[in-house]
């Protein structure tokens, strides 16, 4: 059993809401204390392992009890550490015109968010999924790089950085605020 200092519950939240309830009270901890957070959201295993190695603390681990993920961080002296975004941004209004010229658009959402609607075209691969199937994408060309809101896509570009690859743009705000069309084949 791990021994915990803080624990928020983030049940039925979906991203980014775990990460933006998860960053709020990391900042009141100190040094060493370990924060358990208990989210449903299947996204926020991967969201929340990213987060925590953006800023420098230490991910514990996941477990899941009864469906239910709780998530275990435990918080560094790296309150001096900015949370890092990736550089590269397109705007939605952008990457149809973008794509257009080429490129890959990679849809990095859970399986059922995906279901519900996805632009045409895009290759699924969930972020959790990233770093053992990224072999399936080109290092020639553009990425672009969506989620539901910017924030996973945004723990995906900078991934796919690390893993190699130099032309990731992440798309914002990404499917919540799409316009187009979004189909539901799978």
């Amino acid at each position: 059993m791990i021994q915990v200092d803080v624990m928020i519950d983030a049940k039925g939240l979906a991203c980014p809401m775990p990460i933006v309830k998860t960053r709020k009270v990391m900042k009141e901890l100190k040094e060493g204390q370990v924060l358990h957070v208990q989210a449903t959201d299947r996204g926020s295993m991967a969201d929340i392992e990213a987060w925590a190695e953006s800023v420098g603390h230490q991910y514990i681990g996941t477990q899941e009890i009864d469906q239910v993920l709780h998530h275990y961080i435990r918080k560094s002296d790296g309150d001096h550490i900015e949370e890092k975004q990736h550089e590269h941004i397109v705007a939605n209004e952008e990457l149809l015109e973008n794509m257009s010229q080429g490129g890959i658009l990679l849809d990095v959402r859970e399986q059922a968010e995906y279901m519900f609607g996805h632009i045409t075209g895009a290759i699924h691969i969930p972020l959790g999924e990233l770093e053992e199937r990224h072999h399936e994408l080109s290092k020639d060309e553009n990425i672009y790089v969506i989620c539901r809101t910017g924030k996973r896509s945004d723990f995906a570009a900078r991934k796919l950085v690390k893993l190699g690859y130099l032309q990731v743009y992440n798309v914002l705000p990404g499917i919540q605020q799409w316009t187009g069309e979004l189909s539901r084949e799978v």
